[in-house]
């Protein structure tokens, strides 16, 4: 495993939320990323309780994990270091109540 890819391990398993994305939840820099704050925070989650990886600011992160999580684009959202995806599918399952379940035991 390379340097970035113990890197971002070790974020996702650190942090129950864990959001990397373009920009901050405060400023998110595209669009994508701003909706996936967004969804979150119609979740009921607190924006402190997000953890967020500005990808612009680091290459080897933006590079590394798109290769960690096999997923192309970013936002990408971990749940308890479980992968979740990108804003449409944090989209999908906020629509069906999924995502407000999964974070349900994170937020109480």
């Amino acid at each position: 495993m390379s340097d970035t890819q113990q890197r971002i391990d070790e974020l996702v398993k650190g942090n129950d939320i864990l959001l990397f994305m373009k920009g901050s939840a405060s400023f998110p820099q595209c669009g994508f990323s701003g909706r996936a704050v967004q969804i979150l925070k119609a979740c009921g989650v607190e924006p402190k309780a997000i953890k967020t990886v500005n990808v612009l600011e680091d290459e080897a992160i933006r590079a590394g994990i798109k290769d960690y999580s096999n997923w192309p684009t970013i936002p990408q959202l971990y749940i308890k270091g479980e992968f979740i995806g990108g804003s449409d599918i944090m989209l999908e399952m906020y629509e069906k109540g999924e995502l407000q379940q999964m974070l349900g035991s994170t937020t109480s």
